[in-house]
């Protein structure tokens, strides 16, 4: 079974910095796509950074690129979410999603990521 438990979101000032975390534990498969989504209160949830494990490659979507950067960490089960420069439009809760694809050429596609956390708030004051 699939976990994923994302922490270290809290309150921060415009042009603040804040890293999130997220465990992953019980993935299956040899090669997955990990990424960071956020959803603000009447908004679409929006696909923010993801990558592909075992070197397939990382994404951005053009709101964040320049600004987020995501990693991961294979020994502690970890992916990251480190943010600089924060807006006030940043607000929203993150979620950390996961799926599994089956070849390891195939890119990370937005619309399959069928397992998440449970996220974790950000807020960016002006």
């Amino acid at each position: 079974q699939v976990q994923l438990m994302e922490s270290g979101g809290g309150s921060v000032q415009t042009g603040g910095s804040l890293r999130l975390s997220c465990r992953v534990s019980g993935l299956s498969g040899a090669y997955n796509c990990l990424a960071w989504f956020r959803q603000a209160p009447g908004k679409e949830r929006e696909g923010l950074a993801a990558i592909a494990t075992a070197g397939g490659g990382i994404e951005y979507a053009d709101s964040v690129r320049g600004r987020f950067t995501i990693s991961e960490d294979n020994n502690m089960g970890t992916v990251y979410l480190e943010m600089a420069s924060l807006k006030p439009e940043d607000t929203a809760m993150y979620y950390c999603a996961t799926y599994s694809r089956y070849i390891w050429a195939e890119p990370c596609v937005w619309s399959r990521y069928n397992q998440w956390g449970q996220g974790t708030q950000v807020t960016v004051s002006s």
